[in-house]
């Protein structure tokens, strides 16, 4: 049976999958609706979502506002460093950050709920999935400075390759000025 740890940020849960390995190879459950919504993960995905990253490039920090996703996040191939940060205005944690390790060794999923900003650097080639609570809409598509010295993001990189869009993403102040962070519902 999976293991769901929930970690240090609210609503944030790690599962680790109880693998079931042999001579022929190893088969686990990455999705059960009845079992994740028990440990407060919602059993509605409406996308899925594969990329592949060479080393040392960094996605992020993304998220959606108005349209916020909730991510299911697994890596099926290679290793990253995956950071969720609360971006939800009001909320005691709002700013700080969380990031765990997940490769297609240890297997572990990492729940983000709506209202996180979601990054991740690739450690080695890596191939990362995630399904959406919501689709994707690019008019609601919103990023934080992966840099941002308020966050302080530890990543464990020194000089990793970003996006011209993430080179370019605001702070996150200047994000809660113009009034583009949700609310926290808490």
């Amino acid at each position: 049976m999976n293991v769901f740890r929930p970690e240090p940020l609210p609503e944030l849960v790690v599962i680790e999958p109880a693998v079931h390995s042999d001579d022929r190879g190893f088969l686990f459950e990455s999705w059960h609706r009845d079992r994740y919504r028990a440990a407060g993960i919602p059993g509605t995905f409406v996308q899925d979502v594969h990329s592949f990253s060479r080393a040392g490039v960094l996605r992020g920090l993304h998220f959606q506002h108005p349209d916020a996703q909730g991510k299911l996040v697994r890596v099926t191939r290679g290793t990253v460093f995956d950071v969720a940060t609360d971006v939800r205005r009001g909320s005691p944690t709002f700013g700080r950050w969380w990031g765990v390790e997940l490769s297609e060794t240890n297997r572990r999923q990492l729940w983000i709920p709506i209202g996180f900003a979601h990054g991740f650097v690739a450690l080695e080639e890596a191939e990362v999935e995630y399904r959406c609570t919501a689709f994707y809409t690019p008019e609601h598509a919103r990023s934080i400075a992966w840099n941002d010295p308020e966050i302080g993001v530890e990543w464990p990189v020194v000089d990793p390759l970003v996006s011209a869009t993430d080179e370019r993403a605001p702070s996150l102040a200047e994000l809660e000025h113009h009034n583009l962070l949700p609310e926290h519902r808490g």
